[in-house]
């Protein structure tokens, strides 16, 4: 893989009427020359990308709304606090500029990491833009529904020992312990879920919601936030060259696209 392709990085956004808003900060795969001739071959392999979580959810529901970057999380990770405070104390992850991988293996060249400066001057360029975007949608649909729902995608390799022991369940739900939507989306979710048989899940398991999911939901707000963490077995190939198994994606997106639908009048 090579530098970014595309000279615009400002976040990708479409305008829908509907309730619901898909927020993607981690599918791009841009990154700037500068910052990619100082990445090794771990760092320039993106191997931790939420490979094709676009065309996963591309067409599910027509009037969704959806705001996503262009950037790579191993320039900035824009599903992490702007303070670069843990969201998991305790335990292995990574940063909002990450220096390793999610194997624990640096990803930068010898003394090419990041400084603080540029970490906030990357936050500025990168992070900030997106949640402006994001955040605009997220008000221009509360005012008019009165409620919008933030449905953060995200997909992970279903085996990565830094992170987690095991094999990750399929469908993995944030809610951040139950705080940041109402109990009706995420017990609809969790149905959902449950009912497709062929695949596992948990709600507030290791993935309890980032700062996407923490930071916008405020029910009693209007806001409702949930994320949804998929274990990218169950749609495409986990290994380079990341190949998409468009077979194993039908079966999924109808599982998605019956949730979403669900999910686009629970609160009308």
């Amino acid at each position: 893989m090579t530098a970014a392709a595309r000279q615009d990085l400002s976040p990708d956004v479409t305008i829908g009427d509907g309730p619901i808003v898909l927020a993607q900060p981690h599918g791009g795969i841009e990154i700037p020359e500068a910052i990619y001739q100082r990445l090794n071959p771990e760092g320039q392999a993106r191997a931790d990308t939420d490979w094709h979580i676009s065309r996963l959810y591309a067409g599910l529901l027509d009037d969704a709304s959806i705001v996503s970057t262009p950037v790579h999380r191993y320039v900035i990770d824009a599903n992490r606090d702007p303070t670069d405070e843990s969201l998991y104390p305790g335990q292995n992850t990574t940063s909002l500029c990450p220096t390793t991988s999610f194997e624990g293996t640096p990803i930068y060249l010898d003394g090419q990491a990041p400084s603080a400066d540029e970490i906030a001057q990357r936050q500025h360029d990168y992070h900030q833009p997106y949640h402006d975007a994001l955040r605009e949608q997220l008000e221009r649909i509360r005012q008019k529904h009165g409620y919008v729902i933030l449905y953060d995608c995200h997909s992970i390799r279903s085996i990565v020992p830094y992170l987690f022991a095991g094999r990750l369940p399929d469908f993995n739900i944030g809610s951040y312990g139950g705080s940041s939507c109402s109990s009706a989306i995420e017990q609809a979710i969790e149905r959902h879920c449950r009912n497709a048989s062929a695949y596992s899940h948990v709600v507030n398991g290791r993935f309890k919601g980032g700062w996407t999911t923490r930071h916008y939901g405020q029910p009693h707000r209007g806001y409702h936030a949930i994320q949804m963490e998929l274990v990218q077995c169950n749609y495409m190939q986990e290994q380079a060259p990341w190949h998409y198994d468009a077979d194993k994606a039908h079966k999924l997106r109808a599982i998605l696209a019956g949730l979403l639908t669900e999910l686009n009048i629970i609160l009308a």
